[in-house]
């Protein structure tokens, strides 16, 4: 705890020179410099409504019921001068809490920290930890289109560490490569590193495609060597100022455990519509399933070929109220099954079937 203060008060100290630098900048040349900040306070009950006050295990945002908390608190500063880039983020939460467990304890604290430059003209490279390149969601909840995160970003990284090459191939096609420590981490858990790649192309102002990949051995150092291949593809289309659609879809196998059994095998399905009732009110959807054989990657990272398979399917609906720019005020509703009984029940037992309601109130600037 004492190294995240000292991290914070060199943030807060940072972001003084920021403001100085502000004051002194003319209106011609902006301060390449920026301070933003985001809290995001929740609360949730859950249906069954369980004697402890945590959700399903495979939930990392939002994943507490009936008490009053706060799921993301962030603060950073972003530098870009158009040749040279880097941030410094930190955050706090349950969020962090959850999904941050296997890192080590300073380093939970990071939301990003990185550095870049152009190397050549309309390439960037950057090294350090960033959002993740996979899924449509980030971790920061008031930009995506629901309150809770989908099954399948659920299910897949929210940030990596490692080096990141983009290039920008026009205003419409972006190319990035990346070498990674590994899926979803900070400190590298068995020396072996994983590659990705991402396509974005925007043929239209309506239309955004996306189609990234992650490609690398996941066991821990002491295990044996299995390889996860992993590609996710969305596309999101905004057919009038008021609506959007999203299809989600991804597919993942991770190399069998021994020769007389199958590889591991996942593939989950988002599909969400956003529509604006008027200026300051929106409502979404959304329908998904998440298949995984053996529970691998949900609840297991290396599972055995007798552990049960992981279905869930449900849906969800979510109403918006935004006052102001900086303020978003969210209530979620949602209902999920499952073939197999995993979601615990208020007599100890295990049911089929669960719901929740999620309300949360987000500022930022």
């Amino acid at each position: 705890m004492k190294h995240c203060y000292v991290l914070l008060s060199i943030l807060l100290l940072l972001s003084q020179l920021a403001a100085a630098q502000i004051s002194l900048d003319t209106v011609a040349r902006p301060s390449p410099i920026t301070l933003y900040g985001y809290i995001d306070g929740y609360y949730g009950y859950d249906f069954p409504h369980p004697d402890n006050t945590s959700r399903p295990g495979f939930f990392y945002s939002h994943n507490r019921q009936n008490e009053f908390t706060v799921n993301q608190a962030l603060i950073g500063l972003r530098y870009d001068d158009g040749n040279i880039r880097g941030a410094l983020g930190l955050q706090a939460g349950t969020y962090p809490e959850a999904n941050y467990a296997a890192e080590p304890t300073l380093l939970r604290s990071i939301y990003e920290a990185y550095a870049g430059f152009r190397p050549l003209k309309k390439t960037w490279l950057d090294i350090g930890v960033f959002g993740a390149h996979v899924g449509f969601e980030s971790a920061i909840s008031k930009d995506n289109w629901t309150v809770t995160h989908s099954l399948a970003a659920e299910g897949s990284p929210y940030y990596e560490a490692g080096a990141r090459f983009t290039y920008e191939a026009s205003d419409k096609l972006t190319l990035t490569a990346l070498a990674l420590n590994g899926w979803q981490n900070i400190r590298d858990n068995n020396r072996a590193k994983s590659v990705g790649t991402q396509v974005q192309w925007r043929p239209t102002e309506k239309l955004l495609f996306n189609y990234s990949t992650l490609f690398g051995n996941e066991q821990p150092q002491d295990s044996v060597r299995r390889f996860r291949y992993f590609h996710d593809f969305y596309v999101t289309y905004t057919a009038t100022s008021r609506l959007q659609a999203l299809l989600w879809f991804d597919i993942g196998k991770q190399e069998k455990r021994r020769p007389d059994t199958k590889d591991d095998t996942w593939h989950t399905t988002a599909a969400i519509v956003r529509y604006q009732l008027a200026p300051q009110w929106f409502v979404a959807a959304r329908g998904e399933y998440y298949y995984a054989r053996n529970g691998v990657v949900v609840r297991d990272l290396g599972p055995t070929p007798n552990e049960p398979d992981y279905f869930v399917r449900g849906g969800s609906l979510n109403f918006d109220y935004r006052p102001n720019k900086h303020v978003l005020a969210r209530l979620e509703g949602k209902v999920l099954n499952a073939r197999n009984p995993i979601f615990a029940n208020t007599d100890g037992a295990f049911r089929h079937t669960y719901g929740n309601l999620t309300s949360t109130i987000a500022l930022s600037f």
